[in-house]
């Protein structure tokens, strides 16, 4: 059997698209888990508006950056410690304009 002499270069366009077709479908997963809709306001028309916050716990990994591509026990943990904001809630919210309802830290749900 011949050593398969293929290189990164020779498939990286592949293998990017085959990363960003996973984060894809794994933000579709944790937005529905989470609700499928800003806790604050309620926005729910564009998945790409959609953002998890982190509300307690040591924040382990970044989601929205990297965190599509652990294992799918690693995300449901690091999922349990957010909340799905919209965008322009979540830039509020960061900027101390606005506050999670207080329902919304109460019982996080788990994939």
């Amino acid at each position: 059997m011949a050593k398969d002499k293929r290189k990164y270069r020779d498939r990286a366009a592949y293998l990017i698209n085959a990363v960003r077709i996973k984060r894809r479908r794994l933000k579709e997963i944790a937005v529905k888990v989470k609700g499928g809709k800003c806790v604050v306001c309620g926005y729910n028309k564009y998945i790409g508006a959609l953002e998890l916050h982190h509300v307690w716990g040591k924040k382990e990994f970044s989601i929205g950056d990297t965190g599509y591509t652990y294992s799918k026990e690693r995300l449901q943990a690091e999922l349990s410690k957010c909340v799905l904001l919209c965008a322009n809630c979540h830039r509020e919210i960061e900027a101390g304009i606005t506050f999670l309802p207080q329902t919304s830290t109460v019982n996080l749900k788990m994939i």
